[in-house]
Formats: structure tokens, C-alpha cells, sequence
């Protein structure tokens, strides 16, 4: 039996000829990640261990995104600790407050990960890079120290679910509702430890940035991760943005899938999802005005240049509504710059919204945009849990940033196509 195009790269770091779905594999790492959160504690397993120092000091990435610029003493002091660290183990991949960024957009855009790669972070939404055809995935603090000492990490080798996306989506459709409509069809738990992996001819018609969303969005179906194969739009980028050379792997014809799932890309709806879940997806055509009092347009899921374009789109020559919080916030510094020199801060700071540092801030309720009971936000971010984004009595509907923009402007969960 074939393998599929996850099962490939995990072979290949492990050294064996072929694996299949279950067995236990020990794969050599390309690139380790931790954030501001979870690098603190592996940093105190990683002492506990007696080494001397990581395992490479080039392959592993620290981020302090989540807290960052410190909102509080706590997280000074979190962030303290990752950055003696870094300093000591002289990290090479060191990224704060000035050339800082939110994790799974800085990687990327650094260069760091490239197609082939087996990447992990101890953060969830490490899954983004398969969008280059990489295999990642979140882990544990536990597993990240012992990774960063040896370079090394066991999986159980995922089985796929096999997307076969078909035709091209109806602007203004984009990746965010296409990854929600998914998990709105298969469930949170729907491809539990399962690789998601996407293939058929609709991928042409998504960016890079549509599949960066949607790879990043994978766990919240429940999946180990999420892998797009790799075209001329993947390695335009990869040849853009770093010097190491992609791997390419491809699925064969005979793989073994526990399910295939066909989705006509031109059927998809624009789709939100009510709190709070991710899968509590309804076509924003069947919303019924659901009144709202802050927008958050960012995220590692939606802080790229594309997504600030087209919020941008809806905002220009329009006001958000009067009592509405409108904050955006882009996932780099490159991509902050980017959007600044295209004009788009004019159009938002006119429209009435503010533009923030680049910072995970809101989306785990960290800073930067707290709910209080009773709130609700439409937010551009990949989780609308109980408490998320603040309070435990307040609410988060997850849009793509065409709906979060929109909203804005009317003060209600609302289609871009239906503004005057």
C-alpha cells in the first residue's frame, strides 16, 4: 500500500524506506518552535535534563508573540525567561519587540520553514506551515525541551482524510470560509489525529495566504495537521523568501485515505462561526443581524497582507459604526510596513479603527482588545471558546476579514456585498 504525502516526509525523517498509519516513528527535526507561553516551562524541563546546550542552535525559532509588548508584570517576567535563554544558548532565530512578529506568520516569511520540513512548536496552530508542504504540528512543553536538546521527536503516524477541493470560489469567498465551512461539514473532532490533506484542481485558484489560513485552522478540526501539495504558487514563495532548498513529496496514486471528501469551492458560502465552536457554522446570509461591539481583524490566521487588503476593500470610503472597536492588527513587522506604504493604515485610521503592533494580543485573551460580559466580537482569529477573547459570559463569531470588516461598519454580522 502507497503512502500519503505526510506518511513521506515522516519516513523520510525517520530513515525508513516506508510507514504506515500507527506505528511509532523517531523523526530528525528541521525546525523547533516555542512562543512567550510555552518555552517558559520546557526551558525549566530542558535545565532539569543536565545538557550542556540545544541540540542546534539554527534550528530552533523562539517567538515571545502572545504577551508581547509585555502587558504585565507576569508576562515580563515570562518573557525575561525566554530571552536569558536565547542569550545563552546564543539562538540564532531570536524575534522580539522590534523584529517580532506572530509566530506562524514570521516563520514562514523568514524563510525558516520550506517544503518537506518536519517543523514542531509548542503551540497548536503549528500546523500552518503545511500550507508549503511541510509537515508540523503543535506539541507539549515536555516534548519541546526534549526536542531542542536532541533534535528529535516520536509520532505516531497520523492516517489522511483526503480533501479533493474542485472549481474556484465566488469573491468575496476566501480561504477562512472555506477552512470553516470544512469544519462546519466534519465536525471539531472530525479528522481526530488524521492529516488533512488537500489536493484537486480548485488549489490553483487559492493564494498562499488562503492556504496558510486553512492549514493553520486544521487542529480545529481536531487533525494532527494539515498539508497542501506543493505547486509553482508554494515555491514562487519559497524561492522568495528563503534559501534553503524545498523537498517535495508527493502522495501516491494508491494511498490508503479513512475518507475522501469532495467540496466544490464555488458552492462555498460566506460562513461564520457562532460561539463557541468552531464548527457551529451557518452561511452569514442566515446570520439574522447578531449585534456586536468589537472587531478584531488579525492573527496567525488572518494578519497577512492579503487579509488587511481586503479589509481594507470594505473600509475604504466608509465609516465604522459609531460605538463599535475596530482594531487591526498585522501578523509582521514586513507586513505592518507593507500595508502602511500601500496606504491601508489611511483607509483604516479614517474609517475609525486603530492599527496595533504585530501581537497575538485579543485572540487568547491576552491584551489588546479583552471582552467584558456580555461583548461580542466578530474576529478574523481560529478559536471562539468560552471565555477566548475575555470574559466567560462574552461571545466570539468567527469571519473572514471581508465579514469582519463589514460588520464593523454596521454594527452587525453582515455581508460585504450587502453595503450601500
Amino acid at each position: 500500500m502507497g503512502m500519503t504525502m505526510t506518511q513521506k516526509i515522516l519516513a523520510d525523517h525517520a530513515g525508513m524506506d516506508s510507514v504506515s498509519a500507527g506505528e511509532f516513528v523517531n523523526c530528525k527535526l528541521d525546525l523547533v518552535l516555542g512562543n512567550d507561553v510555552t518555552s517558559p516551562m520546557a526551558i525549566s524541563e530542558f535545565n532539569k535534563m543536565g545538557v550542556k546546550g540545544v541540540f542546534d542552535k539554527d534550528k530552533i525559532a523562539i517567538v515571545p508573540d502572545h504577551f508581547t509588548p509585555n502587558k504585565d508584570i507576569k508576562a515580563a517576567e515570562q518573557c525575561k525567561i525566554v530571552r536569558d535563554f536565547a542569550g545563552e544558548q546564543e539562538i540564532t532565530n531570536y524575534f522580539e519587540v522590534g523584529e517580532m512578529g506572530i509566530e506562524h506568520a514570521l516563520l514562514p516569511e523568514k524563510g525558516l520553514v520550506v517544503s518537506g520540513d518536519v517543523v514542531i512548536g509548542a503551540d497548536s496552530h503549528t500546523c500552518t506551515y503545511g500550507a508549503l508542504g511541510a509537515f508540523s504540528t503543535g506539541v507539549g512543553s515536555t516534548d519541546l525541551a526534549a526536542a531542542m536538546a536532541t533534535g528529535m521527536v516520536w509520532f505516531k503516524v497520523p492516517s489522511a482524510i483526503k480533501f479533493v477541493l474542485k472549481g474556484k470560489p465566488v469573491k468575496p469567498v476566501t480561504g477562512k470560509d472555506i477552512i470553516l465551512h470544512i469544519i462546519g461539514m466534519i465536525g471539531v473532532d472530525g479528522a481526530l489525529y488524521r492529516s488533512m490533506e488537500f489536493t484537486g484542481d480548485g488549489i490553483a485558484s487559492l493564494s498562499i495566504d488562503d492556504r496558510f489560513t486553512m492549514a493553520n485552522m486544521a487542529i480545529e478540526a481536531g487533525a494532527k495537521n494539515g498539508i497542501f501539495p506543493v505547486d509553482d504558487v508554494v515555491l514562487d514563495y519559497v524561492k522568495e523568501h528563503s534559501s534553503k532548498a524545498p523537498n517535495v513529496y508527493e502522495a501516491d496514486a494508491d494511498a490508503e485515505y479513512d475518507r475522501v471528501i469532495e467540496v466544490d469551492l464555488a458552492e462555498v458560502p460566506l460562513t461564520v462561526a457562532y460561539p463557541h465552536l468552531p464548527d457551529n457554522t451557518r452561511p452569514v446570509s442566515e446570520a439574522g443581524g447578531v449585534s456586536i461591539d468589537q472587531v478584531v481583524i488579525g492573527s496567525c490566521t488572518n494578519g497577512h497582507i492579503t487579509d488587511l487588503r481586503q479589509a481594507a476593500e470594505v473600509f475604504k470610503n466608509r465609516k465604522i459604526k459609531k460605538g463599535i472597536r475596530a482594531i487591526i492588527i498585522p501578523a509582521t513587522q514586513k507586513i505592518y510596513l507593507q500595508a502602511m506604504h500601500e496606504g491601508l493604515f489611511d483607509i483604516f485610521v479614517g474609517a475609525g479603527c486603530i492599527v496595533s503592533t504585530p501581537t497575538c494580543g485579543p485572540c487568547l485573551g491576552g491584551h489588546m482588545g479583552i471582552l467584558a460580559a456580555g461583548e461580542r466580537a466578530v474576529a478574523t482569529t481560529n478559536r471562539n471558546f468560552v471565555g477566548r477573547m475575555g470574559h466567560p459570559e462574552s461571545e466570539v463569531y468567527l469571519a473572514s476579514p471581508y465579514v469582519a470588516a463589514a460588520s464593523a461598519v454596521t454594527g452587525f454580522i453582515t455581508s460585504p456585498e450587502d453595503l450601500d
